[in-house]
């Protein structure tokens, strides 16, 4: 599987974000997104998933679900840790479970839970969470449905550094099993297998 983007374009409230992008992520790789504030990190991820328009260019998920976009086919980890407070986190993920397509029970819940070291909040309502509580059962949201490719923007907001090393274990334990993770963040992800992707300032569009 291979994800593939060429000459893509994007433009922002009448400012080019980037042009002539271009990038590959195989399976098994990470592809980390930097580049400074007001670059177009996040506007390229959502761009994947579909949820805003690329103005030029094209992408593709080489090896996917022919029936299925490539936002379809990735989990999307936006700024928003997409919890409803009055559920509890366990409630939480069976709900993304059953949208998603995978396992809504409760030990498969807890399992992923227990990955981000979490395993005692699964019945505390998602409002009682710390931040960094509420960015892990965010996270283990990717592990509740299959998906090949993660889309990740700035996935270790408000984590400590033992919760940045087992998110990193994480991610590598998808990349063993083929997984392709692009990700945008200001800080290091602690990936062996990862390239960068550097997109530089916004310029004012012409015309």
């Amino acid at each position: 599987m291979r994800l593939r983007a060429w000459d893509l374009a994007m433009e922002r409230g009448g400012r080019r974000l980037f042009s002539q992008l271009s990038f590959e992520a195989e399976a098994g790789s990470a592809l980390i997104v930097t580049g400074p504030n007001g670059a177009g990190k996040s506007s390229l991820l959502r761009g994947l998933c579909g949820f805003l328009p690329f103005a030029a260019g094209g992408f593709a998920l080489d090896g996917g679900d022919a029936e299925r976009t490539v936002g379809e086919e990735a989990h999307y980890l936006g700024h928003l840790d997409a919890l409803k407070g009055a559920l509890t986190a366990g409630e939480n993920l069976a709900f993304w479970a059953g949208a998603l397509g995978g396992d809504p029970g409760r030990e498969a819940c807890r399992a992923a839970l227990v990955k981000v070291g979490l395993a005692h909040v699964i019945d505390f309502p998602a409002r009682a969470l710390s931040a960094g509580q509420k960015r892990r059962t965010a996270l283990a949201r990717l592990l509740v449905a299959r998906r090949p490719l993660w889309l990740l923007d700035e996935p270790t907001t408000a984590l400590d550094a033992a919760a940045q090393g087992a998110f990193a274990e994480i991610a590598e334990a998808f990349m063993d099993e083929g997984g392709i993770v692009v990700a945008a963040t200001h800080a290091p992800l602690g990936l062996a297998r990862a390239r960068e992707l550097r997109i530089g300032a916004a310029e004012r569009v012409a015309g």
